[in-house]
């Protein structure tokens, strides 16, 4: 695959989107995405730009602390900024070898609009990390089922980490910690007007 880069799809384009190989080598990239990647540095003024976006995607966005370093952080700070991560594997076939190798697709987003981060949730609730992070998945509308398969652990211990982020929350369904963190987001505490996607399923 070239190296090549996707021209970004308007001046104020918030989204930015990368493609990189199994070893976190750049392939393509929108120009939202390198601004994210290199602030508060100059993307022009940067010698050999895909090496150095490549090195600070393993630097920034591989979740060492998942099975063989092999996932990707949720969100991340660049300066004083926080951006949500969300990845996608693709399959690109090799005609020629009839091999397939798996990209990953990864868009990064602006946390914007007074949205608080997972991480500043679990400071406030006193969440460890393993708590923080089957949060983070419950947010994101995973059954108990598809996070344990996410953190590699069965789903009793996921039920186990839910009913303690429900103590520390002082709620007592999942829907209230939705809540919680809503009303967080809202600054009431209430959860009033923010609509997430979760699953009740437990």
């Amino acid at each position: 695959m070239h190296n090549m880069k996707l021209a970004a799809p308007s001046a104020i384009a918030r989204t930015g989107l990368v493609v990189i190989d199994p070893s976190c080598n750049l392939l393509a990239s929108n120009a939202e995405a390198i601004h994210i990647l290199t602030f508060p540095e100059r993307p022009e003024k940067i010698a050999h730009l895909e090496e150095w976006v490549s090195s600070r995607i393993r630097s920034r966005l591989l979740d060492r602390r998942g099975p063989a370093g092999k996932g990707f952080v949720t969100q991340f700070r660049s300066e004083n900024r926080t951006y949500l991560c969300r990845f996608f594997q693709l399959n690109s076939s090799d005609r020629e070898n009839q091999a397939t190798t798996p990209l990953h697709v990864l868009l990064l987003e602006r946390n914007s609009n007074g949205m608080v981060t997972v991480r500043e949730i679990s400071e406030r609730f006193g969440l460890t990390p393993r708590e923080r992070e089957t949060v983070g998945l419950l947010l994101e509308g995973l059954t108990s089922k598809e996070i344990a398969e996410r953190m590699k652990i069965s789903p009793n211990t996921v039920k186990a980490f839910i009913r303690l982020v429900m103590v520390k929350m002082d709620v007592s369904t999942r829907s209230g910690i939705i809540g919680k963190i809503a009303g967080s987001q809202n600054g009431n505490g209430n959860g009033h007007g923010v609509v997430h996607r979760a699953s009740s399923s437990a």
